[in-house]
């Protein structure tokens, strides 16, 4: 199923929001090889990794799908994808 321009640019924003995430723990965890994580600290990081990791992927299969459905280049699909996200997240124009 090809996405909208629209829905991928709501899944890279998922994305991004996921990265923060990790971002997010490990500044308040510490480094782990600094700082001993507890277990359910290590497995609130792996869970936000992996969800991180997941979404990542699917966003980049999708945004494949619709570049080739599109007859465009996945790299310009992506680049206005990121650029778009970035333009809502700033409260720009939504494309």
């Amino acid at each position: 199923m090809t996405n909208t321009f629209e829905e991928l640019v709501a899944k890279q924003r998922a994305v991004d929001e996921a990265h923060v995430r990790v971002r997010h723990l490990q500044e308040t965890y510490g480094p782990p090889t600094d700082t001993k994580w507890s277990s359910m600290q290590t497995t609130t990081w792996e869970t936000a990794w992996r969800a991180w990791r997941d979404l990542a992927r699917e966003l980049r299969t999708a945004v494949s799908d619709f570049a080739r459905a599109e007859g465009k280049p996945r790299h310009v699909v992506e680049a206005e994808v990121k650029q778009a996200a970035l333009d809502q997240q700033e409260g720009g124009a939504d494309t």
